[in-house]
């Protein structure tokens, strides 16, 4: 009971990255702060060195320590020139006004050379922002580059010894919250086999929404395992065992959902916000599997969280193993049975996991289920070997092409307006509105983006605004107490900032205010200033993202949408390849590119996606790609992972049939490519009988377990629904579907009757449309180039 807070903390803040952010920034202004006071200096250098030591500590972002001590070294240097800069070019309007367009130019353009040139560049730039801020002048320079040095060598201690944080360190708390996560999706599970009518929408919507935080938990996994795993081939089969866990927990609840239905549920279900639940949902059936399954989900997720000792929990774990075997599989429907049996390979995930992370297991409990399964392990861990190499990767666009340059044009156009509208509204704070439009082009990457983050910046300072004058008069000119609330505000500041920008900028302005306050120069028409100057900057830069080399939110959405299109056909095509007994393929690192593909797409989609969004129908179609693609690629995930043990598996071995079948999977795909790319491209969408009836033709059914395993045969199944339902949504013609409107839903997905005429009932899946109309939300352009425009079909 006692780990189930740490639990808790861990699930939702995976990694601790959000904690040790906070509190390494807090540790280090805090540290600051006090040999400032130590030293009696003045509340200038204390405003002065609290920042410094923030912007070095929060602009660091690199992985390897002994990277983060070269930056923060040359980010030191990198201050002072700035702050001397800023402090002698302040009187001089014209020229200061040039020099920070031109710094701003540069501190974006350096993003091109990775987390060093970004973080050099906002030291630059924020520090050359405090220099304003504090009104610096000569006189108090000397005292400055004292602060700056001071806070800068606070943010190294405590960065390097008070709140340590190691690669090893980092993947191993990303550990903890994959297992957390995993508890709370099975815990989810259980609360939707146990709803009732009314409430099994929203425990569906609940599995939904820990499905995909424990796929989030997966991807941080895999980005930090180069930097975390000093040897290849452990890094290699964590990576694996993770894959297997998550698409284990994900497939267990989509047979528990299909055992409360009246038909098997379609994997979109599980990713679509909103979906309607498969015919059937009634009562929970109280009978005796049941009941058994009840207490078998509690028994994994004990079996997920509990340390692998004790005679009990082994007896657990050979439990569930036991359902791998068809003899130990209970009397009941036959979906029932397949929760079990999914049980089983849950199990055997989490055991699998649990070898990888923790070592050596102790085996004296052992049943042969669990020995058989632990024998199996070992053969995929000894499989385990080199791959092919890669393709290398296209040629990297240039000149103006190029984000960052195209980025850093539009940043610099933008500040240019900010400052002059800026100095209009205020000669004394102008750089307010530089500030907001520098920031709302930060991982950005299209007008959309660019627009909601300016809106969501704008609607946090106006409730800070709200909240600084409240807390000026209750705190006065008490020095200490108002440190002490930045620091709070400071640490919320950085805590929230990956979950709520709006509350992110909240707390900015809040703790602003404060500051203001310290300095004297508080005053209610300070705060509705910077709310001015904030709405002027915000909208600056939305006026240069839509004029200087413009990157619409269609545009950069089609782009992102062709590399997932290429990325899913990569990893299907390399998946069925080695299924029919082509030699291995790096199928897991090409799944994970797959997968961070889908991650930019659904960023760069939210502007479409927003709840404020005027067109609604656009927003729900939007959605339902998405969500199509998030199916798409769990299938291709668990076709990766199959293909990666058929080295050491034996119940599945190559068959060469499958490379047809799978063909006509990824020349959809590409077709779909090329369509999004190329209005003007000819290819269709292709139908045709079920996988079921390819690979077995003339017999009443597919074996259960034979040549290539019904999960194989499953997923492929689903797979090509699924690629063929992205048809009508992005306006892609299908093969021998015509109407007066083009292609109908029903014509553009397989029909029930394909799966029965191959007589592989097991097969038919429902099909989830997508609401009302739908609008081509990505049409591709007419020509190459060209930019994009909705379209009704």
């Amino acid at each position: 009971m006692r780990a189930q807070p740490w639990d808790r903390l861990a699930a939702a803040d995976p990694g601790l990255l959000r904690l040790t952010a906070g509190l390494r920034t807090v540790t280090a202004v805090a540290l600051t702060l006090l040999v400032l006071a130590l030293l009696r200096a003045g509340v200038t250098h204390l405003v002065a060195g609290a920042m410094a030591a923030m912007v070095a500590t929060f602009a660091v972002r690199e992985k390897r320590r002994d990277r983060q001590a070269v930056t923060l070294a040359l980010g030191l240097p990198v201050a002072l020139v700035s702050l001397s800069l800023g402090t002698l070019l302040n009187a001089h309007v014209v020229i200061g006004d040039l020099f920070f367009v031109a710094l701003i130019f540069c501190a974006v353009y350096g993003r091109r050379f990775g987390d060093r040139g970004t973080a050099l560049g906002l030291i630059g730039f924020q520090v050359y922002f405090l220099s304003l801020f504090v009104r610096a002048t000569v006189p108090l320079l000397p005292g400055l580059y004292g602060a700056l040095v001071l806070a800068f060598g606070c943010s190294a201690v405590a960065r390097f010894v008070l709140v340590a944080q190691t690669p090893a360190g980092v993947l191993d708390r990303l550990r903890r919250a994959f297992r957390a996560r995993l508890a709370q999706l099975v815990a989810a599970q259980t609360e939707l086999l146990d709803a009732g009518p009314q409430d099994v929408e929203k425990a569906l919507e609940v599995v939904r929404v820990r499905t995909a935080r424990l796929h989030e938990s997966a991807l941080m996994i895999q980005g930090r395992l180069e930097d975390g795993t000093s040897d290849e081939a452990v890094a290699r089969l964590l990576q694996r065992r993770v894959a297997e866990a998550e698409i284990a927990a994900e497939r267990l609840g989509l047979m528990l959902l299909t055992a409360r239905s009246a038909e098997r549920a379609d994997t979109l279900t599980l990713h679509l916000p909103g979906a309607p639940l498969p015919s059937g949902v009634g009562q929970p059936v109280r009978d005796e599997a049941t009941e058994a399954l009840r207490r078998d989900l509690e028994a994994l997720r004990l079996l997920v969280l509990r340390p692998d000792r004790g005679a009990a929990l082994a007896r657990v774990r050979n439990r569930l193993l036991g359902y791998r075997e068809e003899e130990n599989l209970p009397h009941a429907s036959a979906a029932v049975q397949d929760v079990f049996r999914g049980l089983g390979e849950a199990a055997r995930a989490v055991l699998g996991l649990r070898s990888a992370l923790d070592g050596p297991q102790d085996e004296s409990d052992d049943s042969p289920a669990t020995t058989r399964s632990r024998e199996e392990l070992d053969a995929e861990d000894a499989a385990i070997g080199g791959s092919e190499e890669r393709e290398a990767d296209e040629a990297a666009p240039t000149g103006l092409r190029r984000p960052t340059t195209r980025a850093a044009v539009q940043v610099a156009v933008g500040s240019a307006l900010a400052i002059g509208g800026g100095e209009l509204l205020s000669s004394q704070r102008w750089y307010w509105a530089v500030l907001t439009c520098w920031i709302v082009f930060i991982n950005t990457a299209s007008t959309g983006e660019i627009l909601v983050k300016g809106y969501r910046r704008l609607l946090g300072t106006v409730l800070g605004v709200v909240a600084g004058i409240g807390l000026a008069g209750l705190v006065g000119h008490h020095t200490w107490t108002a440190f002490a609330l930045v620091l709070l505000f400071m640490f919320a500041m950085f805590y929230t900032a990956p979950l709520s920008y709006t509350l992110m900028s909240f707390f900015v302005t809040a703790m602003l205010g404060l500051l203001y306050t310290l300095l004297n120069t508080y005053s209610l028409a300070v705060l509705v200033l910077r709310v001015e100057e904030t709405a002027l900057g915000a909208a600056c830069g939305i006026i240069a993202a839509a004029v200087v080399l413009p990157v619409g939110t269609d545009r950069r959405t089609n782009e992102l949408l062709v590399t997932v299109l290429d990325r899913l056909a990569d990893v299907t095509r390399s998946a069925v390849d080695q299924l029919s007994g082509a030699p291995p393929a790096d199928l897991l690192d090409r799944a994970r590119e797959l997968d961070q593909a889908l991650a930019d797409l659904r960023a760069s989609a939210q502007p479409l996606t927003h709840p404020i969004t005027p067109l609604r129908t656009r927003r729900d179609t939007a959605r339902y790609v998405v969500a199509l693609l998030e199916t798409c690629a769990y299938h291709a995930r668990s076709l990766a992972a199959t293909a990666v043990l058929l080295p050491a598996k034996p119940s599945i071995a190559a068959d060469p049939r499958l490379r047809g079948a799978g063909g006509r999977i990824v020349h959809n795909v590409e077709a779909i490519a090329a369509r999004v790319a190329d209005r003007q491209a000819v290819a269709e969408v292709e139908t045709g009988p079920s996988i079921a009836s390819l690979l077995q033709p003339g017999t009443p059914a597919v074996p259960r377990y034979g040549q290539v395993t019904d999960r194989v045969l499953r997923h492929l199944q689903r797979l090509d629904q699924a690629v063929v339902g992205l048809a009508r949504p992005l306006g892609v013609p299908v093969a021998g579907a015509r109407s007066e409107r083009g292609p109908s839903a029903a014509s553009a997905q397989p029909r029930p009757g394909d799966a029965e005429a191959a007589g592989d009932a097991a097969l038919r899946l429902p099909v989830v449309r997508p609401p009302g109309r739908i609008p081509v939300i990505l049409r591709p352009p007419r020509c190459p180039g060209r930019r994009q425009r909705l379209k009704w079909a």
